[in-house]
């Protein structure tokens, strides 16, 4: 029997999600209820490599045997990698330092029919010599206003890039790869949009910085698809 999609982390009602999967995995164990805290909230079609959540339980069980026991109660698509004890004022989004995300473009003149919903395909051939040019301009600490969707939450759109570039994967895929110490809501996204146009030519790389100090969304490029989209690592030193 095929596995239902789920509908991305945050626990909704009657909806297929992994944060409450995993909760009545947790539930099923220990006989707790428990509330996953994670590190950001993965929309419906995102990836997470690195995903970090933590939870309080009074369990018994051995710190190094709950990836096995959640693993054999949940859904193949969610896989639990490790589990470690942390400080009791530890919270896997408030204490993170930095997060890694990675964008995936299928650039091949056809794409794939395996991966299609683990990469976004773009037929047109990209510049990504002017992409790398581009990229560089969101380095360093800016106001993302122009680089949010609507209905953040967030009081403040200023974030810091630590590290932004292109790699370039088989001759087929291109990687554009952000480290900063926070995102908005569809950041990734709309950043990886605006660099597509770069690609294309319909932005040259030296309006990045033109369109960042315009902070409005109407000037940056299109929201890409979600499912290019992989939260690949979260770091707390």
């Amino acid at each position: 029997m095929m596995e239902k999609n789920l509908i991305g982390w945050q626990k909704q009602p009657n909806k297929l999600n992994i944060q409450g999967t995993i909760e009545e995995a947790i539930k099923q164990i220990t006989g707790e209820e428990v509330e996953l805290m994670a590190s950001g909230r993965t929309d419906s079609g995102v990836h997470a490599l690195g995903q970090v959540a933590n939870f309080k339980t009074n369990s018994n069980i051995a710190i190094e045997k709950f990836p096995i026991a959640i693993n054999s109660k949940i859904k193949k698509s969610i896989l639990i990698r490790s589990a470690e004890e942390v400080e009791e004022n530890f919270h896997s989004r408030l204490t993170c330092k930095r997060k890694t995300y990675r964008y995936v473009i299928n650039n091949s003149k056809y794409g794939t029919a395996i991966y299609r919903n683990l990469e976004t395909h773009i037929p047109i051939k990209l510049d990504v010599e002017k992409m790398k040019s581009a990229i560089k301009y969101f380095e360093g600490e800016h106001d993302f206003k122009a680089f949010k969707a609507s209905g953040t939450s967030s009081k403040s759109s200023v974030r810091t890039i630590f590290k932004a570039e292109i790699i370039e994967k088989d001759n087929e895929r291109i990687w554009i790869e952000l480290t900063g110490n926070g995102f908005l809501y569809n950041m990734v996204r709309i950043i990886a949009g605006t660099l597509v146009e770069v690609g294309l030519g319909k932005i040259e790389p030296d309006e990045i910085l033109k369109i960042m100090n315009s902070k409005k969304r109407e000037n940056a490029g299109k929201t890409l698809p979600p499912q290019g989209l992989y939260l690949v690592k979260v770091d707390y030193e």
